[in-house]
């Protein structure tokens, strides 16, 4: 009997489709005024950095599905830290003033810091420092910490899910305990680290009893919690509407026990709806992109590991850059083939969530793009 071969797929290529943008005959300038369908400008870049994860939280990463054998992407199909800073040049020439740094967990990605170095002496077309930011798990903050001060990163946020030790190792399913994760951001904090914010995913019936300890824990500190609604990104998280806590709820309950007032948010297209305590010992800060959606404001692209660019979270196409950065293409013909995709975007999942125009689409995995 011959040997059976089974030829190790990557499911995200198989799934998701993807094409090498084309670069138009035309080719012109950016002026920083890049607009969509929509008239959204672009202004944030999410720059996913590995595929990897130590944690495998059961709404972004679960075990079952990547456990040992799943194919993650080899070093070669990465960008390197020189192509990912030549394409957030391009992107900053469009208008790009905010940078974020994701995964999987971007402080597994070897020597992080001198990517960050890199990215930090970039200027906005305004002149000013780019506002670098990065997300995390926390759980190497503590050793990373000072490193990624020295090498120029501007803010920082850190995942956690709940503080009852039990509730979050069930959550990360790696048995990882929550007083590290508590560590790592007392580090963030003793390193300098400023305006740090810490985000929550709260799925009904698994963490949400955990909604009041958290506001307790962070309230009258220098740290923003953020609370986010259980979203169905991907197809492996096993989302269901039933497991979605709407953020009014979120609201509701801690009003009840910390009296709570709406403010304004930061900057036109701000994700997160902001509330600050009427006592004035701080603000929270909740992302409903599944009971309302803010996709008239979305100002972001997002950067896969291996250098496709996705016009949102739930995206079912991806543009393939790296294609042309390995091919030779000239800075210019990159950004008129950025600029085309961008000019021709319509996407608006969370308003059409459930619509039979959204019906058997298979979404890119969250661990792949960044969340």
């Amino acid at each position: 009997m011959s040997e059976r071969v089974i030829p190790l797929i990557d499911e995200r290529q198989r799934k998701i489709g993807s094409h090498v943008p084309a670069i138009p005959a035309q080719l012109s300038t950016p002026n920083g005024l890049l607009a969509d369908t929509r008239g959204r400008t672009l202004h944030d870049l999410r720059i996913s950095v590995t595929d990897r994860c130590n944690f495998r939280c059961t709404y972004c990463m679960p075990k079952e599905v990547f456990d040992k054998d799943y194919p993650y992407l080899s070093h070669g199909d990465l960008l390197s830290f020189e192509e990912i800073t030549r394409l957030a040049k391009i992107y900053i020439e469009h208008g790009v003033e905010k940078i974020r740094l994701t995964g999987g967990e971007p402080l597994l990605r070897k020597h992080i810091e001198k990517l960050i170095e890199m990215l930090a002496s970039l200027k906005t077309l305004s002149g000013q420092p780019l506002d670098l930011t990065l997300t995390t798990n926390g759980s190497l903050l503590r050793k990373k910490a000072q490193a990624l001060k020295d090498a120029g990163l501007s803010r920082m946020t850190i995942s956690l899910d709940g503080l009852d030790d039990v509730t979050f190792r069930k959550m990360n399913d790696v048995d990882f305990p929550v007083g590290d994760v508590l560590d790592g951001i007392e580090a963030a904090r003793e390193v300098g680290f400023k305006n740090l914010k810490v985000n929550m995913v709260v799925k009904k019936g698994t963490n949400d009893h955990e909604i009041i300890p958290m506001a307790q824990y962070f309230k009258a500190s220098d740290v923003t919690l953020r609370f986010i609604e259980f979203m169905d990104v991907g197809a492996s998280n096993g989302w269901n509407m039933s497991e979605v806590l709407p953020s009014s709820e979120v609201i509701r309950k801690i009003h009840e026990v910390f009296p709570l007032t709406n403010i304004d948010p930061n900057y036109p297209g701000e994700v997160a709806e902001r509330w600050k305590y009427i006592d004035g010992s701080g603000e929270i800060g909740v992302i409903s992109s599944v009971t309302q959606a803010f996709c008239k404001d979305c100002s972001r692209a997002r950067l896969s590991t291996e250098g496709k660019m996705y016009l949102c979270l739930f995206a079912t196409e991806g543009h393939d850059l790296k294609a042309l950065l390995r091919d030779g293409r000239s800075d210019l013909e990159i950004s008129n083939a950025i600029a085309q995709v961008w000019m021709q975007r319509t996407d608006r999942y969370s308003e059409l969530r459930g619509s039979p125009e959204m019906a058997n689409k298979t979404k890119v995995e969250m661990s792949y793009i960044g969340g």
